[in-house]
């Protein structure tokens, strides 16, 4: 089951539509669907939880916990929609598109996608760029 929570004052349009992109992505991928939540929030909510979890003291535009269990991904993804806003007026590029980015790509790191090496963030960068023209295709 895929679930989207909202820390602040946000919505997406059409959830229907982000549920099937993203369970459309996991058959992609050869998974399914388990428990994966979707929090957007704020900058502040997702620093606390870097501090708290990870003892990062910084911004960052998601957070993933996995609970995958085989080929069933099931996760919490910590969206903050303040990063995405920001990132999207620093690489000039549109907000929406950054958010599926985002999107994307904590659902990409639950399916065992990396991006430490320089070889993982070429092809996290070219799946993330697979996964969002899948949105826009209608089913």
């Amino acid at each position: 089951m895929i679930e989207f929570h909202f820390e602040l004052d946000f919505q997406l349009i059409n959830e229907p539509k982000y549920s099937d992109w993203v369970n459309r992505i996991l058959t992609s991928e050869g998974f399914e669907a388990g428990q994966i939540d979707y929090i957007f929030c704020t900058d502040e909510y997702l620093l606390e939880i870097n501090k708290k979890y990870l003892n990062h003291d910084t911004l960052t535009d998601i957070i993933t916990f996995d609970y995958t269990n085989g080929e069933v991904v099931s996760g919490d993804i910590f969206v903050s929609v303040d990063r995405v806003k920001d990132n999207a007026q620093r690489f000039d590029v549109d907000v929406n598109n950054e958010l599926l980015r985002v999107m994307s790509h904590g659902l990409l790191h639950l399916m065992g996608y990396g991006d430490k090496k320089d070889e993982e963030v070429v092809l996290m960068r070219s799946k993330e760029d697979e996964k969002i023209k899948m949105f826009h295709v209608e089913q």
